[in-house]
């Protein structure tokens, strides 16, 4: 059996791929023929419902652009906390 390479899905295909899925299961297909159409394991399904459910695709996407914009922040804030700190401890002269 191969490895398949796992895909990182964009938060627009995500919803995408929401939308299909509940327009297969209101139709009557049953969720393992809905899972192997998307290539999605269950897990996956439950956990992009939880995070993207209801959302359009733009909201998606903007939800994805302030996710990365406070990661970006939450680094720098750490830099500079070290920054500081070692300023501190050098002016203390405990070197």
């Amino acid at each position: 059996m191969t490895k398949r390479r796992r895909k990182k899905h964009k938060p627009e295909e995500i919803v995408a791929k929401l939308r299909d899925a509940d327009a297969m299961l209101n139709a009557g297909k049953e969720l393992a023929v809905v899972l192997q159409t998307l290539e999605v394991s269950e897990a996956t399904l439950a956990r992009w419902r939880k995070q993207y459910g209801g959302m359009k695709c733009e909201e998606a996407k903007r939800l994805r652009q302030l996710e990365d914009e406070n990661d970006r922040l939450k680094r720098l804030v750490a830099d500079l906390s070290l920054d500081n700190q070692m300023l501190k401890h050098l002016a203390e002269g405990n070197w």
